[in-house]
């Protein structure tokens, strides 16, 4: 697969560090974290045509994956 997009450690790059450490000691952290890239491949794969999808979906899936960076955003500060 191609480089995807809007990964997590280019969103918040000066808290890579923080986000693994948060990954592997919080399990509310770690769900977050592995829900937001399973929409975030699943959005790659809608783009690229790989899988394609209906727009009403897509929008959905890139609300999903907004709320989530919010939420992943909000355990970083």
């Amino acid at each position: 697969m191609s480089h995807v997009p809007h990964e997590l450690a280019e969103e918040f790059p000066m808290h890579t560090s923080k986000l693994q450490r948060l990954k592997d000691g919080d399990a509310h952290f770690s769900r977050l974290f592995d829900k937001y890239h399973e929409i975030n491949r699943a959005i790659h794969r809608a783009e690229t045509n790989v899988e394609p999808t209906d727009d009403l979906h897509m929008i959905e899936m890139r609300k999903q994956r907004l709320h989530l960076k919010d939420q992943i955003a909000r355990a970083l500060i």
